[in-house]
């Protein structure tokens, strides 16, 4: 795989989107630093819409960031809440879990360099590929839907966790707010 402008960050697999009829081997789309220096970034915790890190996807000083579509994993992993400050980790469990609804975003290389700061990647987090299920996709500029799709997207997950976060409950969809009573401690009341 090629690298991109600055070398290492398009080391991981390209993000790549698949239509139905593409799974069949008729159309694909690639997001190659060559062709485009955006990639899909698939987020389930406190960088989605209404959640408390979101002004960071937002805030064009960080790099560019647009809103894609609804997704899910494709595959089950486990998202748990742990942690004094009640974070949502996706644990790089893949197989183990449920299938992890979230938001896909399409970024430059910028908002990622970024992200991977704000992420504390990888000591914290680690950038890996994974695919998703979009559950919403549009044509530019039109009301009506795409083909369902799936896409192979960055996230930001975690191999290295203590080993009793396997055990704690296993969420589908993260909410600061939600009925597990586990309130985000943002960062800057830490």
């Amino acid at each position: 795989m090629g690298s991109g402008p600055s070398g290492d960050l398009w080391a991981a697999p390209q993000p790549r989107v698949q239509t139905q009829s593409s799974h069949r081997g008729l159309t694909s789309r690639l997001f190659s630093p060559q062709l485009c220096p955006m990639a899909l970034l698939f987020v389930y915790g406190t960088l989605k819409r209404g959640q408390p890190n979101h002004r960071v996807l937002r805030d064009g000083a960080h790099g560019s960031a647009a809103f894609r579509a609804r997704g899910c994993t494709l595959e089950p992993y486990p998202l748990v809440i742990a942690g004094e400050h009640n974070i949502p980790w996706l644990l790089h469990l893949p197989g183990s879990g449920r299938r992890v609804e979230g938001e896909v975003y399409v970024v430059d290389e910028r908002m990622l360099r970024f992200l991977d700061d704000f992420e504390s990647c990888p000591t914290l987090y680690q950038r890996t590929a994974l695919r998703v299920q979009l559950l919403e996709d549009r044509a530019p500029g039109t009301e009506k839907p795409l083909a369902p799709a799936e896409a192979q997207c960055f996230v930001y997950s975690t191999a290295t966790f203590p080993p009793e976060w396997a055990q704690l409950p296993h969420h589908d969809s993260y909410d600061s707010e939600g009925p597990h009573g586990l309130r985000y401690n943002p960062r800057e009341n830490r």
